[in-house]
């Protein structure tokens, strides 16, 4: 593939924007909509200079940005690349897996936990259910595109589904619930923030300390029973969710 050419950028120097965020930002922008594919190469910093008219810091501070955002990727003997932009999820009772196909990606799954053990107090508390003995325990990691992109860990009650692993890999949780006739209704959803741990690291192909995103998530089916508890991580520089305000007047 050709290295793109920057002939849509157009900086101002007297405005109240940095050089570089002007060129990050019209980067960013070509990225998001496609004008700048996964994989396309970016002319090296001091073509883009010359072509741009600017120095080479300005374009060397433009391209680090965009790879702090997880959109570029630096490569020896490559150059500079673009990278599979971030999955922009909603905030919504569905399950990775529905969101991803829907996307038009392929999610992928490997299977590290499937099996029934004792209820512990905290898996009994989250799952609202008092003498409950025994849970499923769930935990895999999501890819797309060959990219992992979520650790996802579940509890739910004992004998609502008993997954095999090849269900687990080839459907969603949500699709497995449905297709055993659990109705979900509703939610109750936090999402927050961690720095990966040397497991998560290793999972998700980062760096310890990288920053990720977490969501915890406990959902009732149409009776207001409780039928899976959630908590997951997801890497942020691949990964947001998307939340839509109204005005509760």
């Amino acid at each position: 593939m050709k290295p793109w050419a920057p002939g849509e950028i157009v900086v101002d120097p007297n405005g109240p924007e940095p050089l570089y965020s002007q060129v990050a930002r019209q980067l960013g922008a070509a990225i998001e909509d496609g004008r700048l594919p996964n994989g396309a190469r970016l002319d090296n910093e001091l073509d883009l200079a010359a072509r741009l008219h600017l120095s080479r810091p300005t374009i060397r501070q433009a391209i680090q940005s965009l790879v702090n955002q997880g959109l570029l990727v630096r490569k020896r003997g490559v150059g500079t690349q673009v990278v599979r932009t971030k999955v922009a999820r909603p905030l919504r009772l569905s399950s990775l897996f529905d969101d991803l196909s829907e996307l038009g990606d392929k999610p992928e799954s490997v299977v590290l936990i499937n099996r029934v053990e004792a209820a512990d107090d905290e898996a009994i508390e989250h799952l609202e259910t008092p003498g409950l003995t025994h849970v499923r325990r769930l935990k895999r990691v999501r890819s797309t595109g060959g990219e992992p992109l979520a650790i996802m860990n579940n509890h739910l009650p004992d004998g609502i589904i008993d997954p095999a692993d090849d269900e687990l890999r080839d459907r969603g949780l949500y699709q497995l619930l449905r297709s055993a006739g659990v109705r979900l209704h509703a939610a109750q959803q936090n999402v927050g923030a961690r720095q990966a741990t040397e497991e998560d690291a290793e999972l998700l192909d980062e760096k310890p300390g990288a920053a990720l995103l977490t969501m915890r998530r406990t959902t009732y089916d149409d009776s207001g029973k409780v039928v899976e508890y959630g908590w997951h991580v997801y890497r942020a520089s691949r990964y947001s969710f998307n939340l839509s305000l109204t005005n509760g007047v």
